[in-house]
C-alpha cells in the first residue's frame, strides 16, 4: 500500500467522515420517527462503545488521559446536544433543511477557529472551502412543495452549534489515537442518556427491527467520528471540518432516493459544487 502524505490523508479521512455520518444521520432520522429519541441515542452510542473499544484494542490504542481525555469529555457533551437536536429535527422536520443547515453551522464554527489558530490555508484550498460552504447553502434550499411541513430550523440551529463545538473539541486531540477517545466520549454519553431516561421517565421500548437498524447506524456514526478525528489530527482543522461537513449531500441523496423528496435545481447545483470543492481542496492539500 502506498505511503500517503498528510495532504492526501486529510482528504481521505474527511470524505470517509462525510459518507458515514451522512448515511448514519439518514438512518437515525428514519428510526427516530418511529422509536423513542432517548432510547435511539442510547443504543447508537452503546454500539459506539463496543465497536470503538474493539478497534482500539486491535490498534493498541490506550484509554485517553490528561489533555485528550478532557477534550474528549467536552466534545462528548457538545456532541450530545448536536446529535439529539439533529435526530429530533430529522424526525419532525425536512431532511433537506435540517441536515444542511446544521452542517453549515457545524462547519463554519471550526473553520473560523481553524483560521484563528492555524492561519488561512493555500488559495486553492481556501477557494474549495468557500465552494463547499456555498454547496451546503444551496442544498439547504428545500422544495417549496413541502411548505406545509415544518422545516425543523430551530432544531437545525441547535444541532449546528453542538456539532460545531464537537468538531472544535475533537480537533484538539493529539491525533495519535482516534478510537480510544471515542470510547471515553461514548461512555459519558451513554451514562447521561440512561440517566435522562431514568429521571424523566422517558420511553425506551422499541421494536426489534429498530434495534437491529441502530446497530448499523451506531457503527456508521462511530466511523464518521473516527474519520473526523484522524482528519483533524493529520491536516488543518478547517479542511477536516469542511470535508466532513459535506455529509448532508449523502443524507439528501438518500432522502431523494428512499423518501422521494424532490430534487431541485438548487440541490443539483449544490451537489455539483460539492464535487468541485472536493477537487480544489484535494489539489490544494496534496500539492
Amino acid at each position: 500500500m502506498p505511503d500517503l502524505g498528510p495532504g492526501t490523508l486529510v482528504v481521505v479521512y474527511g470524505l470517509m467522515s462525510a459518507l458515514t455520518w451522512g448515511a448514519g444521520d439518514f438512518g437515525g432520522g428514519m428510526v427516530a420517527r418511529r422509536a423513542p429519541l432517548m432510547a435511539t441515542l442510547a443504543v447508537t452510542q452503546s454500539v459506539g462503545i463496543l465497536s470503538a473499544a474493539a478497534i482500539a484494542l486491535l490498534r493498541g490504542e490506550p484509554f485517553p488521559s490528561g489533555h485528550d481525555l478532557a477534550w474528549a469529555m467536552a466534545g462528548g457533551l457538545a456532541g450530545m446536544l448536536g446529535i439529539a437536536a439533529l435526530y429530533r429535527g430529522l424526525a419532525v422536520g425536512r431532511m433537506g433543511v435540517v441536515s444542511p443547515v446544521s452542517a453549515l453551522l457545524g462547519a463554519v464554527i471550526p473553520v473560523v477557529v481553524g483560521f484563528l489558530w492555524q492561519g488561512v490555508p493555500a488559495p486553492m484550498v481556501l477557494g474549495g472551502i468557500v465552494l463547499a460552504l456555498l454547496a451546503v447553502v444551496l442544498v439547504t434550499r428545500a422544495p417549496g412543495a413541502h411548505a406545509d411541513h415544518p422545516s425543523g430550523i430551530e432544531w437545525a440551529l441547535a444541532a449546528g452549534f453542538g456539532i460545531g463545538m464537537f468538531n472544535v473539541c475533537m480537533g484538539q486531540l493529539s491525533g495519535a489515537t482516534a478510537f480510544g477517545p471515542l470510547v471515553a466520549m461514548r461512555i459519558l454519553q451513554v451514562g447521561v442518556w440512561l440517566l435522562v431516561i431514568r429521571l424523566w421517565r422517558q420511553p425506551w421500548r422499541m421494536a426489534r427491527i429498530h434495534v437491529l437498524a441502530l446497530l448499523g447506524i451506531g457503527t456508521l456514526d462511530m466511523l464518521g467520528n473516527a474519520g473526523y478525528i484522524l482528519a483533524a489530527g493529520t491536516g488543518q482543522l478547517a479542511i477536516a471540518a469542511v470535508l466532513s461537513s459535506l455529509y448532508p449531500v449523502t443524507t439528501v441523496i438518500l432522502a431523494i432516493l428512499v423518501l422521494h423528496e424532490r430534487l431541485t435545481r438548487s440541490h443539483a447545483a449544490g451537489i455539483a459544487l460539492t464535487a468541485a470543492a472536493i477537487g480544489m481542496i484535494s489539489a490544494g492539500s496534496i500539492g
